[in-house]
């Protein structure tokens, strides 16, 4: 099984997004035996919470289920995960202090490293829409960024 774990903020708003779209894209190419997917985030304030309000009607409008609970990044995470992915650089930078290479084995990237190397976005970083909106953008360059992610891990593995 090959684990894809997404790490934001709050885990409310972009990493449950690209975990739910994700989870969508993986089922659609047949692969949701092969690949496992969830979420997190770096602060603790919203553990056990459902996902916001705006995340949930962005993804209600794009028919895509989603069900998940706010929980926190854990260090153990990079053992569990072959793939740690931040929405931006916090993020990527609160998962690297906890990176101990000769113990951990995942993949640690900015999410959309991988659309940025296909050519598919230009943004480095998804945008925190917590306070500011712009869930239909998030979910545009969530829905790239796991396009090019699923095509990563399927030359990776040779799925």
């Amino acid at each position: 099984m090959i684990n894809v774990l997404f790490v934001c903020l709050g885990n409310i708003c972009r990493s449950p997004m690209a975990d739910a779209v994700f989870q969508a894209q993986v089922k659609n190419a047949g692969l949701d035996d092969k690949i496992k997917v969830d979420s997190a985030g770096t602060g603790g304030w919203h553990i056990g919470e459902t996902a916001h309000p705006g995340t949930r009607s962005t993804l209600k409008k794009h028919d895509i289920p989603y069900d998940g609970r706010a929980r926190q990044f854990k260090p153990d995470d990079l053992i569990t995960f072959d793939y740690v992915l931040g929405m931006d650089a916090s993020n990527f930078d609160h998962i690297q202090r906890n990176f101990d290479k000769d113990a951990h084995n995942a993949e640690i990237n900015l999410f959309l490293h991988y659309a940025n190397e296909a050519g598919t976005v230009t943004e480095t970083e998804v945008p925190d829409p917590y306070y500011t909106g712009g869930f239909e953008h998030v979910f545009s360059l969530v829905e790239r960024g796991g396009e090019a992610l699923l095509n990563h891990i399927r030359k990776q593995h040779k799925l």
